[in-house]
């Protein structure tokens, strides 16, 4: 039991001090399994890389489910340069008229609104007494120019809580503008 503790720890220590590229390439390696009847010393450690793991993953899935949308409405967006980019928390697909047809689970984190609850409404109903009718004068031009654009807005939360909003919103274009990306995260 000793050496099966010290390996953990040891296994625990070797997963923190990896970078993401290395840790990728390991980790189909890494059983879960293992570590069930295992007690680690420093779980915290482990927990964290998990997380940063599962959050990856989840973000990779949310990339390739906007390059199959992408094929399906033929966009001519280059999304290996917006992803590779530009970093998020929440996605938000909206068609031209700005009703949202997709958004990513960390859109539900970050609003506390669902998937279902959002889709088929405009993003306008995150905002509240506390949005600026300056920035979204300014976010309403600069989509009708169609060109990609970053704004700070605040939005307000399911539980009427505010927070600043980074939009980084880009037009998706075949022969013309046909839909809208954001990609959003909380702004520090």
């Amino acid at each position: 039991m000793k050496s099966n503790l010290f390996n953990m720890k040891s296994l625990d220590f070797y997963l923190s001090s990896l970078t993401n590229k290395r840790l990728k390439e390991v980790q189909h390696e890494i059983q879960p399994n293992d570590f069930v009847n295992s007690e680690l010393m420093s779980f915290d450690i482990y927990l964290q890389k998990f997380h940063q793991i599962g959050s990856e993953i989840s973000q990779n899935k949310d990339i390739e489910a906007i390059k199959e949308m992408s094929q399906i409405f033929k966009w001519s967006n280059d999304f290996d340069e917006i992803f590779n980019e530009n970093n998020f928390e929440a996605l938000v697909l909206t068609d031209i008229s700005r009703k949202i047809l997709w958004v990513n689970s960390g859109f539900t984190e970050m609003t506390g609104y669902s998937k279902k609850f959002a889709v088929n409404r405009t993003p306008s109903f995150l905002q509240g007494e506390k949005t600026s009718n300056e920035v979204r004068k300014r976010i309403q031009k600069k989509l009708l120019i169609g060109t990609p654009f970053k704004e700070i807005i605040i939005n307000h939360k399911k539980d009427k809580s505010t927070y600043k909003c980074e939009v980084k919103i880009f037009p998706l274009k075949s022969d013309t503008t046909t839909h809208f990306l954001a990609l959003e995260k909380i702004a520090l």
